[in-house]
């Protein structure tokens, strides 16, 4: 029976690593701070006529900074609320680890 717990207990944290490498907040934080930074570097390096077109307002800028700040705040929401999978009970008692907690 030692055996057969044992590989419960892999299988839980196998289940917990892949639930928070596949976290969605991680993929829509990293794509929002790369295109951030591509779109702040747009926004540092724009011409007069390119600020001209938008009268005088950097559109780039605000909007690069805009997308790292929404970026960052969902990395640091994963990291200060980490997802948590089901565990082996919760499964069998058809609760799904679902909370009301948010």
């Amino acid at each position: 029976m030692s055996d057969h717990q044992h590989e419960v207990e892999e299988l839980e944290r196998e289940s917990a690593t892949a639930a928070r490498l596949f976290d969605v907040r991680r993929i829509i934080g990293g794509l929002f701070v790369v295109y951030g930074v591509i779109v702040t570097i747009a926004g540092l390096t724009a011409s007069d006529a390119d600020l001209r077109k938008a009268q005088d307002i950097n559109i780039n800028l605000w909007t690069g900074l805009g997308m790292l700040a929404l970026g960052l705040f969902f990395l640091i929401w994963l990291k200060l609320r980490p997802a948590v999978p089901p565990t082996a009970a919760e499964l069998a008692d058809g609760s799904g680890g679902g909370s009301a907690e948010g």
